[in-house]
């Protein structure tokens, strides 16, 4: 699940670039693994219910007005396909539970 620049613009002011510095960088990979789902899910695979991610926790996907939802985060496009899995992309930066930024 790939957010979309805008949704990273968005995300709490300045959250980005400590995420970035070098102390954090376990952080980053947290926040980074909880956007991946192991294998080649395409939307028609994703039905609502917890989905586990390769950081370890789960999301949840839903579907609220007839849209598709993980985690809170709008899936604005879906199928597109990599050399190494399938890209959804998503309208908000997602942060696993628990997290400490």
């Amino acid at each position: 699940f790939a957010p979309t620049n805008q949704a990273f613009a968005a995300f709490a002011g300045g959250t980005v670039d400590k995420l970035l510095k070098p102390e954090n960088k376990e952080a980053l990979k947290q926040v980074l693994t909880y956007h991946v789902v192991a294998g080649r899910l395409k939307s028609s695979d994703v039905k609502p219910g917890a989905v586990k991610t390769v950081q370890g926790a789960t999301a949840m996907v839903t579907v609220e007005g007839g849209k598709p939802k993980i985690a809170g985060a709008g899936i604005v496009k879906t199928d597109i396909a990599a050399s190494n899995g399938v890209i959804h992309v998503i309208d908000k930066v997602m942060l696993p539970p628990g997290l400490k930024l």
